[in-house]
């Protein structure tokens, strides 16, 4: 498949911000599955971007800017992708799996959530893949998506407890039951062809993948009950969505701080239409 994506970010400080530092995920690489035909980033100042991989092999890079009263960051290319069935392979790893039983902030359990993992994990003790499966369809089932509720810093047990919230929240519980299962797991940031035609989003998409014995890392996306496909481009990785988020940064000074993201991810040649969640 062929999928044409566009990314912008923009922030409107008033008064204007003094300065400017910002941290951008926004470039893919190619694996298995995943071939980047062409990607460029533009940015509204005349900032130089200085451009280095992360600890995970994340493209990344870095904007400084001085007083600045509107900054937008837009990504734009064409990648190929082909179904691998979820499994991941090709990608540069550079950490044992073992890493990614780490719990953060966001990826916590309580109680109810070590207990939800538990009766799964027992019912599969030696399937890991059947457990990840049921995982991910019972918080399918249990999570309602919903934009209001939750924002960037909502952690898994907040977003379980409420039962509601967007993608980034369905990926934090799965990878903090995973986890609490023994299974490691970690955070994906990237962005997803729907399947009715809707084109227009208001954010990327999120997804987890989690690591199982003589297969390697699988892709898991609970907001749509769904292994990854073709219809998933990857573009970042991490422990939890700080460490994957696509614009991730601070400003110096400055009143009010407005932001506005558009994404658009359509197949090369098909016609789409608005949509208003990812």
């Amino acid at each position: 498949m062929r999928l044409r994506i566009a990314h912008s970010t923009t922030y409107r400080y008033e008064p204007a911000a003094t300065g400017v530092i910002q941290i951008l995920r926004m470039t893919p690489g190619s694996h298995d599955g995943q071939y980047v035909a062409e990607w460029q980033i533009d940015v509204s100042t005349d900032s130089r971007l200085h451009v280095h991989q992360d600890a995970f092999g994340n493209v990344t890079h870095v904007l400084t800017e001085g007083a600045i009263a509107d900054l937008t960051i837009s990504v734009e290319g064409l990648i190929e992708t082909h179904d691998t069935g979820g499994v991941l392979r090709g990608t540069d790893e550079r950490f044992p799996p073992s890493l990614f039983l780490r719990t953060t902030p966001l990826t916590q359990v309580n109680p109810p959530m070590a207990t939800f993992s538990r009766e799964l994990r027992s019912e599969s003790e030696a399937d890991v893949l059947g457990f990840l499966h049921a995982l991910m369809l019972q918080i399918n089932d249990h999570m309602t998506f919903d934009e209001d509720p939750t924002n960037s810093g909502t952690s898994a047990v907040e977003a379980f407890g409420l039962k509601r919230g967007v993608c980034q929240d369905y990926a934090h519980i799965f990878i903090a039951c995973a986890r609490s299962g023994g299974v490691p797991a970690r955070f994906i940031s990237g962005h997803f062809l729907r399947s009715d035609g809707m084109v227009h989003q208001q954010a990327g998409h999120a997804w987890a993948e989690a690591f199982v014995p003589d297969l390697g890392w699988i892709g898991f996306d609970p907001a749509n009950a769904i292994c990854t496909t073709d219809a998933h481009a990857r573009v970042a990785v991490g422990l939890d969505y700080l460490g994957a988020a696509p614009v991730r940064g601070t400003r110096y000074g400055g009143g009010m701080e407005t932001l506005t993201v558009a994404v658009k991810v359509d197949q090369a040649g098909r016609q789409g239409q608005s949509q208003n969640q990812s």
